[in-house]
């Protein structure tokens, strides 16, 4: 990853409470797991979102920052949280929403 690419993904997860870096764009997703990611995390606001087709060395480098292998990748409040199925189980155990509005754990 070139340190270019490790400020940009820097200062999006900074800038943006919610930010999914997935397949496509939240208008036009481009695989069912992206879909399924953007309409749990629009239920609770707007989601800043990087298309990693677009960009194939963001779609590498995203993993290599992460250390996570699939795409798409979520990123709430800064850090970074996982993927479709952890957005999901989290929405299902009621935790999601804390995590997005900064009021989990008290």
């Amino acid at each position: 990853m070139t340190p270019e690419l490790k400020s940009r993904f820097d200062d999006a997860v900074q800038k943006h409470p919610v930010v999914l870096f997935m397949k496509g764009n939240a208008l036009f997703p481009r695989c069912g797991f992206s879909a399924a990611a953007v309409q749990i995390l629009q239920q609770y606001g707007p989601v800043h979102t990087v298309d990693v087709l677009a960009e194939p060395d963001v779609r590498e480098a995203i993993k290599e920052y992460t250390h996570w292998p699939t795409i798409p990748q979520a990123f709430i409040r800064g850090k970074f949280v996982g993927g479709s199925d952890i957005l999901r189980d989290l929405e299902e155990r009621g935790e999601l929403e804390a995590m997005i509005k900064g009021t989990e754990g008290g």
